[in-house]
């Protein structure tokens, strides 16, 4: 890990002014959620993972707090679950609809 480099950027990140850091947060936030055609057949995913938006909010429908699910995917962040839900508020139908249809599926076997 570069500590010099997070440092600087730390610093560069601080002195954004409150527009632009609103503007930072919101690309890094979209950024942080990807589709790609043939990876999680093409669902809203989690950076460069293969875990789907519609898992996350699944679990933390059926109770799965954040600790939990830090704890069951080590590779993702306290940021990675705030964009889950920022999506997820702005997409609440797709993800919804993803999640009823995999349930159906597993109903019918």
């Amino acid at each position: 890990m570069n500590a010099k480099l997070i440092e600087s950027l730390v610093q560069v990140i601080e002195s954004l002014s409150p527009e632009d850091y609103s503007l930072f947060q919101t690309i890094l936030s979209t950024r942080n959620i990807q589709k790609t055609e043939g990876v999680c057949g093409g669902h809203a995913r989690i950076r460069n993972t293969r875990i789907p938006v519609w898992t996350i909010i699944s679990l933390q429908k059926q109770g799965a707090d954040d600790q939990e699910l830090l704890h069951n995917f080590p590779v993702l962040t306290a940021f990675d679950l705030v964009t889950v839900r920022n999506y997820y508020q702005e997409h609440s139908s797709e993800i919804d609809n993803i999640i009823t249809s995999y349930n159906s599926e597993d109903e019918n076997g």
